[in-house]
């Protein structure tokens, strides 16, 4: 499987996501991706307590720890790089979480736009 050139939405080197929780398609820390990530898991962003419940009540419980699967469930201040779709649904409902321009995969721009990204932009 061949990762997508590790370059962010800044047209610079991608940078580390976050490594706790490991995060990733690869779960390399980086929002790295690939023609197999069918979800686009590009979006690196910033948990919220708001979007988390969003999350959950759209079907993707982030929340709740899967220990089975080494999962020790997300909570408020985690990076977690997250599907760009869901980050644009977010968004368009009010709720979406903050985003570190840096670590968001430039292939996130197929599916959000940069001024939406940058209007959530974090401050790291």
């Amino acid at each position: 499987m061949n990762k997508d050139p590790s370059l962010n939405v800044l047209g610079e080197a991608l940078q580390t996501c976050s490594t706790d929780p490991m995060t990733g398609y690869f779960r390399n820390g980086a929002c790295d991706t690939c023609a197999a990530d069918e979800g686009s898991h590009t979006v690196c962003a910033v948990m919220t307590a708001e979007f988390l419940a969003f999350s959950k009540y759209v079907g993707n419980d982030l929340s709740t720890p899967h220990p089975a699967f080494g999962f020790a469930g997300l909570k408020a201040g985690d990076g977690w790089c997250l599907c760009a779709a869901r980050f644009l649904q977010a968004a368009d409902e009010g709720c979406a979480p903050k985003v570190n321009l840096a670590a968001t995969h430039q292939r996130a721009l197929e599916i959000v736009p940069l001024d939406v990204l940058q209007k959530h932009a974090a401050n790291v």
